[in-house]
């Protein structure tokens, strides 16, 4: 077997978003672009050599072959030794613990997350440190940089892996472990949990149902739910991968788990619902005829937190991200914890895990997590879900009401305009941003604008700073509305709109949110004109 040297020439578009670099699968399919994009991250890096690299993925659509160029091209630029997951399986943060418990020096992802899979569909690669986090900017820029000038990858010629079965095996000088995807996530699970009184819960007749989307988290949750907790086998659907994810979209919101709202909603509901994405990393929480929003979802997470055993000594702050509501905020002010504000993106939360500044972490794109790992983390959402269902023994929807009836409701929404013609978006966004010093102190219909400006983020870990983040327009009574440019996208750009308003804890908390918040979003249509210079009618999805 040998190590070769492969002549190349750049490709202009392998710039990493907040979650790495996604494209449709074609683009990645391309002659060398793999191969190029890999190799500029591995030339970011140093240090490497006869280390270990972490591989995994979501199973989606080309995933098998990326993988095993990945295995080749780290044998050839001298990594000591590749853990790949059964079947190229693992988890977003399954992967990111295999990392931090193997002490391996990095790992590569290969996901596009919550977007579908397909030869027509998504493709994507990210990939993250030894903390097991996303990589930061100073290496994306870095990996940015090297793919603009790349002239050539290094790569072996060895056969294929059988990542069918789990053992040992070489591509050239190099070992590659095949791992269970499952086992070392699980073990961490029970460090965290209270499995007993979990699955004693599930023994009394507890009912619930987990749709993992046809996507990465079904082996997980078959072996965690079903077989490790006692929950009924059929608790678990859509719980085998599927390169396409069964023909649907991965993304778990009330768009495409719709079938599960319903479900929880109807007559015969079971006790909890939940859904998982993709590669594992999103996840939606629905009780019997009560919805949770991801930001509400973070909040309670945080405040009860303690009732598991891997909590138990409280929490030592919490993080968000800016366009999440605040209502986390008002937990960590009753705490009298940390409360950070960070930009979208989990990488930004790194830093604070890391210095044990925070201990718990959400976005308002159903990600939430917590030191265990250094990715947002589904499965363990709805873990700390059912332990503290196990604990109090309430139903989710008087959890819920006794949260607002302590803190306060925030009333929150999000609008996405997905695939908007890239240069409209951005022009959107510029004249917006240019019009913000006259839009503060602005009253629009007795509602004075409290601050408008454009989120600038000081890492007070670092130092860094990470400007243009996202256009904020608060209210003097804490209504919010957030304007920015999603990164997930693979096609033209995703617009979002956040809208936010504050009922305090003796207020109403039965409104119906979009009614809630009708004001709000016809004043952002006022104030961005969002509708008329996109040309649409209606937000694509509604969460």
């Amino acid at each position: 077997m040998t190590n070769k040297t492969i002549s190349t020439t750049p490709f202009a578009d392998q710039k990493p978003g907040t979650s790495g670099l996604r494209k449709r699968t074609p683009v990645f399919m391309q002659p060398h672009y793999v191969e190029n994009f890999v190799q500029s991250v591995i030339d970011a890096l140093e240090g490497f050599k006869g280390k270990t690299l972490v591989i995994g993925g979501d199973g989606r659509y080309h995933n098998d072959v990326a993988i095993q160029t990945i295995i080749r091209m780290a044998a050839a630029n001298g990594f000591g030794k590749v853990m790949v997951g059964q079947g190229g399986i693992l988890s977003t943060p399954a992967t990111s613990h295999v990392i931090r418990h193997h002490k391996a020096f990095g790992g590569f992802v290969l996901s596009a997350s919550h977007n579908p899979g397909g030869p027509d569909a998504d493709f994507g690669i990210k990939y993250n440190i030894g903390n097991g986090g996303p990589a930061p900017e100073k290496i994306t820029d870095a990996v940015f940089a090297r793919s603009k000038v790349i002239d050539r990858y290094l790569i072996n010629d060895a056969p294929d892996i059988d990542l069918g079965t789990i053992g040992s095996y070489r591509s050239g000088d190099m070992v590659v472990e095949v791992i269970d995807p499952v086992a070392d996530y699980a073990a961490l699970m029970q460090t965290l949990f209270d499995f007993p009184a979990i699955a004693n819960m599930f023994a009394n007749g507890f009912r619930m149902r987990f749709d993992a989307m046809h996507a990465v988290t079904g082996p997980y949750a078959h072996r965690i739910l079903e077989d490790m907790l006692g929950a009924p086998k059929g608790t678990v659907i859509n719980g085998t991968p599927s390169p396409d994810f069964g023909g649907g979209h991965p993304d778990p919101n009330l768009v495409y788990a719709r079938d599960l709202y319903d479900l929880l909603m109807g007559p015969d509901a079971p006790d909890f619902g939940a859904a998982s994405d993709g590669d594992g990393d999103r996840n939606l929480i629905i009780g019997r005829k009560r919805f949770v929003t991801p930001s509400d979802s973070l909040a309670l997470l945080a405040a009860n937190a303690p009732l598991a055993p891997g909590y138990a000594n409280g929490i030592t702050g919490i993080a968000r991200s800016m366009p999440t509501s605040a209502a986390a905020d008002r937990v960590a002010e009753k705490l009298g914890i940390e409360m950070h504000e960070t930009p979208t993106g989990w990488k930004f939360f790194g830093n604070l895990l890391d210095a044990d500044r925070v201990t718990i972490c959400g976005e308002e794109s159903a990600g939430t997590g917590s030191n265990h790992v250094r990715e947002k983390d589904g499965l363990w959402a709805v873990l700390l879900w059912l332990n503290i269902l196990a604990a109090r023994q309430q139903s989710v929807d008087d959890i819920v009401r006794d949260h607002w009836a302590t803190y306060g409701r925030n009333y929150y929404t999000r609008h996405d305009y997905d695939e908007v013609d890239t240069a409209v978006a951005n022009k959107l966004m510029d004249d917006l941003r240019a019009r913000l010093p006259e839009i503060a102190g602005t009253t629009y219909d007795s509602l004075a604008v409290a601050y408008a400006d454009d989120f600038t983020y000081h890492d007070p870990i670092d130092g860094s700073t990470s400007s243009r983040q996202g256009i904020r327009i608060g209210f003097a009574d804490g209504s919010r509305i957030v304007l920015r440019l999603s990164g997930t996208g693979t096609v033209g750009a995703t617009l979002r709109l956040y809208l936010e308003r504050y009922e305090p804890a003796h207020g109403q908390h039965d409104l119906d949110t979009q009614s809630a918040l009708a004001f709000l979003i016809s004043l952002a249509d006022r104030i961005a004109g969002v509708r008329e210079r996109t040309g649409r009618d209606a937000p694509s999805v509604i969460t």
